[in-house]
């Protein structure tokens, strides 16, 4: 099947757009606690408000593509997403945040179903893995670009507050919000006008909620469910953290931090392509268990070291991060022998594990008075996914170059024995 490329070019975007979206919140994450004035703890709810939305919409969403298709779903999620942004920039206040936030959310949790089998379709199944790739790197440029748009719009705000009457002084991080409205806007009209066919499932890509009930009972399944929410808390956890704990322990402003949590996605990005290569060459276990290894490293030196030391090892952590969304996410699906779209849609509700992380380590730091004691946290959803990389028994192992020679070889001996 030809690529059509205009609507692999949409579904990119919006890949663009999700991550865009999302990543916010940590490089923002200090002045929401200045603005609201209130603790970590509070501050906390905002990733949570986004994040539950994925523990909720996840599965409905997958039977809202099913129903009405792509194209709807997607119209309905920048809707969704441009109202969010609206009421937030119009109103913020803390409860309609939450609401604001749970809407974006839920936005973004109908976009994800929708548009991974959209690029399938679209790109067709012979390009899908480079075109697969290719949506992860412009996932993680988006997220590295939105701190520095941040930073650029709050900086023009602060020296020219009379040019953006409508935006209050004190938030210049409201503009941010603004944007994003007027980006559901222009997404709206570019869907609307590209022709976009509903993707055809067989069985076993149908979703249903009788199958989701019964993988939720599934004791392999459920494991993995869990490592994805360990990771989604891990890198939301971490991510927002970054700016607070600089702040805190080294006195490095939000703006210099920024910069920081943009290094951080643009070395998971980075990570991907690397990991790519390594499993090839390694089985996906061991690299898993390697970069689980890295990124505990990295994140201790991160919260017991200086300064500097620190500047470097935050974004270093998210270089360890960047192969285990793939990696778990291949392995669950090569430890079930059917039903891979009823357990994506399992997985991707596992998603909410960022709403988990920033409250817990609000609540940790105000019971023991240190927000360096309460990240260390952060290593226990470590420890599981690397105790995940001991006990997962796939299915279907990941072909590594050693294991190609080896077929060859046997190949070669089996030529051999039939010529003679």
């Amino acid at each position: 099947m030809k690529p059509n490329y205009v609507v692999v070019a949409l579904v990119l975007v919006t890949f663009f757009m999700v991550s865009f979206f999302t990543n916010i919140l940590g490089p923002i994450f200090p002045q929401l606690i200045s603005s609201f004035n209130i603790g970590l703890t509070l501050a906390g709810l905002f990733p949570f408000a986004f994040f539950i939305a994925y523990g909720v919409m996840s599965i409905p969403a997958g039977l809202l593509v099913q129903r009405f298709g792509e194209k709807r779903v997607m119209l309905g999620a920048f809707v969704l997403a441009g109202s969010g942004a609206l009421l937030f920039a119009l109103a913020p206040i803390f409860l309609v945040a939450m609401l604001a936030l749970f809407l974006i959310g839920t936005a973004m949790a109908m976009l994800q179903v929708a548009i991974n089998p959209l690029l399938r379709r679209s790109g067709g199944s012979a390009h899908f893995a480079v075109f697969s790739v290719l949506a992860q790197l412009l996932f993680g440029a988006a997220a590295s670009l939105s701190p520095w748009v941040y930073v650029t719009l709050a900086t023009r705000i602060q020296a020219s507050p009379a040019d953006f009457s409508w935006i209050p002084a004190a938030m210049p991080w409201l503009s941010m919000y603004w944007l994003f409205a007027l980006l559901s806007v222009v997404m709206l009209i570019w869907i609307s006008l590209v022709r976009l066919q509903a993707v055809e499932r067989g069985d076993d890509q149908r979703l249903s909620v009788k199958a989701c009930m019964v993988y939720f009972r599934d004791p392999v399944v459920v494991r993995f469910f869990f490592a994805i929410v360990a990771y989604v808390a891990l890198e939301q956890g971490i991510a927002n953290s970054i700016a607070v704990f600089l702040q805190t322990y080294h006195q490095i402003e939000p703006d210099q931090s920024a910069q920081v949590i943009s290094h951080f996605w643009m070395m998971l990005t980075l990570g991907c392509v690397l990991g790519l290569l390594l499993l090839k060459l390694l089985d996906a276990k061991l690299v898993l268990m390697l970069f689980s290894l890295g990124a505990a490293m990295s994140l201790i030196v991160a919260l017991l070291g200086s300064a500097q030391t620190a500047l470097l090892a935050f974004p270093v952590s998210g270089f360890f991060l960047s192969v285990m969304w793939s990696v778990l996410f291949s392995l669950a699906l090569n430890s079930v022998p059917s039903g891979h779209g009823t357990v994506s849609g399992v997985l991707c509700t596992g998603i909410v594990g960022g709403a988990l992380a920033s409250p817990l380590i609000g609540i940790l730091t105000q019971l023991s008075g240190s927000l360096q004691l309460a990240c260390f946290a952060l290593l226990l959803p470590l420890g599981y996914i690397a105790w995940i990389a001991w006990w997962a028994k796939p299915i279907v192992k990941n072909h590594t170059i050693k294991t190609l020679w080896k077929k060859k070889a046997l190949s070669t001996e089996q030529q051999e024995v039939t010529s003679q």
